[in-house]
């Protein structure tokens, strides 16, 4: 029988980074904290932490936290008199989150979200290394042990202010123009502008790019001139009506499909949650080709 106090401390160190940080999470002292990781160490026999800055999991301990994830959100499905809520964590990429994924969280009660934000492209990643019971991914499968409910797509628009278009594209979208007039990036993942650059001119063009990891970051600054960049159609639309932003080719949209992907062991506790993302994106993303929406 696995000490289930010990694994909401390997837990709670792996995703705070630090045993005083997970100390405070759990409410007891940073050597409580220690004192129960290295009982679960002795009684697994393997290192289950790798002490550092920050400190992390070792792949056994990364496999005990996900057996302890599941086993928690297995629990908070049941009919108790007294029920605790559960911490779900899942992946999201930060378009998702800020257009249609936060009233589907709002919908189910009775867990607390503990949200990994990452690009669409590698949120998979997190579940395939048992971080996280479910993830928003632009993959849709198959990935072993894991269902996968097709979400839609969300569309983006190359998208710039008036300014910003005479100053640097009196032109028109050309390779040239684009080689010089800065763009916007979210991070390195990011790769909405390059993809959409290569369809509508070609490969092999670089641009100066400012980096601002924030969806509303990148409105504020289309907005304000900074740059050109990729937004979700939902936070531009009524911007793009009203003028203050422009399309840098009109209709030339760029669509990018999501997916629900979640631990199968877990999908019966997941429901609610499966189903309120359905409803959610339904209301915002665009059907895939063949997707049934009932």
């Amino acid at each position: 029988m696995l000490d289930y106090p010990a694994l909401a401390a390997l837990a709670a160190v792996h995703r705070r980074g630090a045993f005083d940080l997970a100390a405070a999470q759990l409410g007891v002292t940073p050597s409580a904290v220690s004192q129960r990781i290295k009982g679960l160490e002795d009684r697994i026999g393997a290192l289950l932490v790798r002490r550092g800055q920050p400190c992390t999991a070792t792949d056994t301990g990364l496999r005990l936290i996900q057996h302890f994830d599941e086993v928690m959100l297995l629990e908070a499905a049941l009919p108790l008199p007294d029920p605790q809520p559960a911490t779900l964590r899942i992946a999201v990429n930060a378009d998702s989150l800020s257009t249609w994924v936060i009233p589907a969280l709002a919908a189910v009660p009775g867990l607390l979200f503990d949200i990994v934000i990452d690009d669409q492209d590698v949120s998979q990643d997190w579940l395939r290394r048992g971080e996280v019971a479910g993830a928003i991914t632009s993959h849709p499968g198959p990935l072993q042990g894991c269902d996968t409910v097709p979400l839609g797509l969300l569309r983006y628009i190359a998208t710039a202010s008036p300014a910003f278009l005479q100053h640097w594209l009196p032109d028109g979208v050309t390779r040239q123009g684009m080689a010089a007039a800065p763009g916007l990036t979210y991070s390195d993942l990011d790769t909405l502008q390059h993809d959409w650059l290569r369809r509508e001119c070609g490969p092999g063009i670089v641009f100066p790019t400012h980096r601002i990891a924030s969806s509303q970051g990148f409105v504020d600054a289309a907005l304000a001139g900074l740059g050109w960049g990729m937004n979700p159609w939902p936070l531009v639309s009524a911007h793009l009506a009203a003028g203050r932003l422009i399309e840098l080719r009109a209709d030339r949209p760029l669509d990018v499909a999501l997916h629900w992907q979640f631990a199968r062991r877990t999908a019966p506790a997941l429901a609610p949650l499966t189903r309120a993302f359905r409803r959610a994106a339904a209301q915002v993303l665009l059907p895939l080709p063949g997707q049934n929406t009932a």
